[in-house]
């Protein structure tokens, strides 16, 4: 009897976990989205804006979804740019389900929304106001002063508990400002040595004019571009090749090396697990970057060394401009390192006895005494290291946040035959 209960009892801990497990697996909210057509038109400017891979990479979210008849306010009408800050108010960075919306202290409360983190909202435009009114409604309006609750809250679509809920509204959370900003343009972006330069990239900035690579930086413009600009420390670090020495075709080649020609913001490079091509990438020569995530942070990766997104210069759909704190040297063109000399054989203490001078075979070897070897991005490719120094520490903290499921399935099972074995 004992056997059984302890039985019962492992199987409810084993199906309580497992339900802890699929939510934090994390979400797609494409996929969510899919399963409803009313929400199509939504869904598919979530992927364009890619708004979506900014929302699979967060948890404790809250998405107020727009109908396709509410959507066509926005659809259509106004540059992607627009529409991407326009949605971007809609993701709430917080969790609020139907039950807590009618339990929001005092009825009324302002939330941080996506929009407030990009640095394109100012004062206090990136909240909203969550309001519990009379009869069982809840609005929405923007927190600017005067703004009205416009937009009601009409019915739960799906909810992840504490991960992520997606709530339907009736109409956009318009503030003030934000369907009239201008969309970047080619002509517009023709002062990117500007902004580089007051972002401190301005060795950048002077490569990019006088190898010409900014014409073709500036031409991608429509399809979509990224760009990762080294700082200006990041070009007098150690061990970065004297570029002087380069050819004109070798200089070409790094630079493209340092732009995609698709727009990537940094929660799509969050949630990416492919190899990315560069501007620099041809038939000869791949010119790939690989992305590893610590935290918060984007590691790129370039099979020489590892190097990190420091601060977003632009980010408006289709152009993002990030600043990295290394220079991105590719294989291609500079080769992998050597991997570090390795560390000497402990050598316990001699016991007493005459001296005698060493062997030839036991003389230090010339590569120990050499200068140590530089850092190594010594992740295999296709599978880059977890954190910009690649300590152990931080690859088995990853570790073990992407244990399957069905690992602890496998625990699980062997527990409980245990259990009834006793």
């Amino acid at each position: 009897m004992a056997s059984s209960s302890r039985a019962l009892s492992l199987l409810a801990f084993t199906l309580s976990l497992l339900a802890v497990l699929s939510t934090v697996s994390g979400h797609n909210i494409t996929q969510i989205l899919s399963e409803s057509p009313e929400y199509s038109s939504f869904n598919s400017y979530l992927s364009q804006t890619k708004l979506a891979d900014e929302i699979n990479s967060r948890t404790t979210i809250t998405l107020l979804v727009l109908n396709n008849g509410a959507m066509s306010s926005l659809a259509g009408k106004h540059p992607l740019s627009v529409v991407k800050n326009a949605l971007s108010l809609l993701v709430l960075l917080d969790y609020y389900d139907p039950v807590k919306l009618h339990k929001i202290s005092q009825g009324t409360t302002l939330t941080t929304t996506l929009y407030q983190t990009t640095g394109n909202a100012p004062g206090n435009l990136g909240f909203v106001n969550v309001t519990d009114l009379k009869g069982g409604k809840v609005g929405f309006g923007s927190a600017a002063p005067g703004s009205k609750l416009a937009s009601s809250y009409t019915k739960s679509v799906k909810q992840i508990p504490y991960n992520i809920s997606v709530l339907e509204i009736d109409a956009p959370i318009i503030a003030p400002g934000i369907l009239t900003a201008p969309a970047p343009s080619a002509d517009g972006l023709n002062n990117i040595t500007g902004l580089l330069e007051k972002a401190g990239c301005k060795t950048f900035a002077n490569l990019l004019v006088t190898s010409g690579v900014l014409k073709t930086y500036v031409s991608t413009v429509e399809k979509g571009l990224t760009v990762f600009a080294p700082s200006d420390e990041a070009f007098k670090a150690e061990g970065v090749p004297d570029l002087t020495k380069l050819t004109q075709a070798e200089v070409v080649s790094l630079l493209e090396y340092h732009a995609l020609a698709e727009y990537k913001p940094k929660g799509s490079l969050k949630t990416n697990k492919d190899a990315i091509s560069t501007l620099a990438t041809n038939g000869a020569g791949k010119y790939d970057l690989t992305t590893s995530t610590s935290g918060d942070e984007v590691i790129l990766h370039t099979g020489i060394g590892p190097s990190r997104l420091a601060d977003t210069v632009v980010d408006e759909t289709p152009v993002v401009i990030f600043t990295v704190d290394k220079v991105l040297l590719p294989t291609e063109l500079f080769g992998k390192s050597p991997s570090p000399a390795p560390a000497p054989e402990p050598v316990s203490a001699p016991t007493p006895s005459p001296a005698k001078s060493p062997s030839p075979a036991e003389a230090p070897s010339p590569v120990a005494a050499s200068p140590p070897a530089p850092p190594v991005d010594d992740s295999p490719e296709g599978a880059p290291s977890d954190s910009p120094t690649s300590s152990e520490d931080s690859k088995a903290k990853n570790a073990a946040f992407h244990v399957g499921a069905s690992a602890y399935v496998a625990i699980l099972v062997t527990l409980a035959a245990t259990s009834l074995l006793l």
